[in-house]
């Protein structure tokens, strides 16, 4: 089988990725210090952790949520839960700076009035990667998806609606990011082992932020 990871290595800026797909570069970089540390809040309140799959795999990347819901995994599935199972509490708010980040953004990308519920958090440090897969467990796939770069750079696969399409590499580096919706919105889409580095604000990490809505 042809290896789903082949494709050049893309390093444009501002670049359509696909029909409804863009690449906004550094759209985040004037607010790195404002989502840093907004981050750092909600990771006191619920912090990281790596998450199982249903099929008992542990993920590479680290998570954790903000928003009316958060994305969970375990055993029973796949799933947005309005209670961190970690915690038992209610899931922090979504700061102010975040949603109106992803809606600008989401704006920008062709996609008006994006109003998330849900903002996934993943760290990534040397090593971990996230496997081709779909974003569908949300109920509404009108909304795009927003997903915001800081930290290390990382090698982002974008291919089409079935996993057998060809993938293109697309380097994103801190204050990246990538809308895509509409016609893309159920593209295959993954992230490479993150290569080890030192960024001068995150350190030896990866943080990634994906907006949704979910109903």
């Amino acid at each position: 089988m042809r290896d789903l990871f082949d494709g050049d290595i893309v390093d444009q800026r501002d670049v359509q990725l696909a029909p409804g797909a863009m690449l906004l570069a550094g759209f985040a970089r004037p607010l790195e210090g404002a989502l840093i540390d907004a981050v750092n809040a909600i990771i006191a309140r619920a912090p990281f952790r790596h998450l199982f799959t249903p099929g008992g795999h542990r993920m590479s990347v680290a998570m954790t949520n903000c928003g009316r819901v958060g994305w969970v995994s375990d055993r029973t599935g796949y799933r947005y839960d309005p209670i961190d199972p970690v915690g038992g509490h209610p899931w922090p708010q979504m700061p102010a700076v975040f949603a109106d980040l992803a809606a600008r953004a989401a704006a920008k990308a062709g996609f008006a009035d994006f109003r998330p519920d849900a903002c996934l958090i993943n760290r990534y440090e040397p090593g971990a990667k996230l496997s081709l897969h779909q974003d569908k467990d949300e109920l509404d796939f009108n909304a795009p998806i927003v997903s915001v770069s800081l930290g290390l750079p990382a090698t982002f696969l974008f291919g089409g609606l079935n996993r057998s399409d060809k993938t293109v590499r697309y380097r994103l580096i801190h204050g990246d990011v990538v809308a895509w919706g509409g016609p893309a919105r159920l593209a295959y889409h993954g992230v490479m082992p993150l290569a080890e580095g030192e960024h001068p604000l995150l350190g030896s990490q990866r943080i990634n932020l994906t907006f949704r809505k979910t109903r």
